[in-house]
């Protein structure tokens, strides 16, 4: 019973090595590895095979290393000529192997290869920590703009794409992850689970959804943003679980139309949602329900009076939402507040919001 036990811890470890080898390191970098652990083991059951006893495993291990490494100690037991062979053909192919293994090495330093290789180690620690973040799915025009856009406002995230560039990535608050979104392993590596939102922006529409399915499943809490390009994509996406679908299409038209009917107002709501602008923004503050801001009137908590913030709307817990809600109206724990002011102001009111 504890032999199948250590058989199967063996080869758990093997598996999890192999699979941090493909991750991790280039192809060639990996056959030479792998050709110096085949001669390893080549010669180690080798040596007891050709000469038996008193040869064992062990005295096969040490022959075999001394041997690949020229070291040059001497014969452990005393060789026979198709032993002193078999030596002969393990030392050349040996000095082959590590020449190969040595140049490898020397090109990964010079190349960049080693740099961008440690680089992906301490991406992956940081990934292994966070928590609370957004997932974007693709990196293409729409979505450099979304992490653009997120890092202005300082916030974590994490992007996979199939074909990423380490040389032209200048975020300071995202990470990327390499591979295929629609598969549930890249999503988890990206730390789904632990993420509060994800952004699917891929271009099409059957990998969006896709995405957004295996998403929900993974996280039935998140909250998911799609992008859709056909028109009868959006009822698909709220169908397998996005919160929110997105038409660059139709956002676009709708802007163009704004811009020429009602430019002051596309105006003002373009500065009130961009980071920069820091005179007047709009906000979101969710209450938390051990918050000084919960179970009070609007006047109670001096959100006009002395901070001079404009509650814009007030969503509360069941859906409803009340438009320029009076001073008389309670503020109910896990309500929502739109909210109009300073950026200074706002930062306090986010504090009052948070847990108390």
């Amino acid at each position: 019973m504890m032999q199948n036990v250590w058989v199967r811890w063996l080869r758990a470890i093997r598996l999890k090595c192999w699979i941090r080898l493909k991750m991790y390191l280039p192809w060639r970098m990996r056959i030479a590895i792998s050709s110096i652990s085949a001669l390893q083991f080549i010669g180690t059951i080798g040596y007891p095979l050709i000469e038996g006893e008193p040869w064992t495993l062990f005295d096969g291990f040490y022959m075999t290393a001394i041997t690949l490494a020229t070291i040059g100690y001497g014969e452990l037991h005393p060789l026979s000529n198709p032993g002193r062979m078999f030596t002969v053909v393990l030392s050349y192919l040996g000095i082959f192997t590590l020449a190969y293994f040595a140049s490898e090495i020397l090109r990964m330093v010079i190349g960049g290869e080693l740099a961008e290789l440690l680089g992906r180690q301490r991406m992956e620690a940081q990934l292994a920590k966070m928590k609370d973040h957004l997932v974007i799915c693709g990196h293409g025009r729409m979505g450099k703009i979304v992490c653009e856009q997120l890092d202005r406002q300082k916030q974590q995230y994490v992007v996979i794409d199939i074909n990423p560039s380490p040389q032209e990535w200048n975020y300071t608050y995202g990470l990327w992850v390499q591979g295929n979104a629609t598969e549930d392993e890249v999503l988890r590596r990206a730390g789904l689970e632990r993420a509060r939102a994800l952004i699917s922006v891929v271009a099409s529409d059957a990998d969006n959804l896709y995405i957004t399915l295996s998403s929900r499943l993974i996280n039935s809490k998140l909250t998911i943003v799609a992008r859709a390009e056909e028109h009868e994509a959006d009822a698909k996406l709220r169908k397998v679980g996005a919160s929110y679908v997105i038409s660059p299409y139709q956002v676009g038209g709708n802007r163009a139309v704004q811009a020429v009917l009602r430019p002051g107002v596309l105006q003002f709501m373009e500065m009130t949602t961009r980071p920069e602008f820091q005179d007047l923004q709009i906000e979101e503050l969710r209450i938390h329900t051990t918050s000084q801001l919960a179970t009070r009137t609007i006047r109670e908590t001096h959100l006009v009076q002395d901070m001079g913030i404009i509650v814009v709307s007030i969503i509360r817990p069941n859906g409803e939402v009340l438009y320029a809600p009076q001073g008389d109206v309670v503020i109910e724990a896990e309500a929502t507040l739109i909210l109009l002011g300073h950026r200074k102001q706002l930062d306090k009111v986010e504090c009052m919001a948070a847990q108390g």
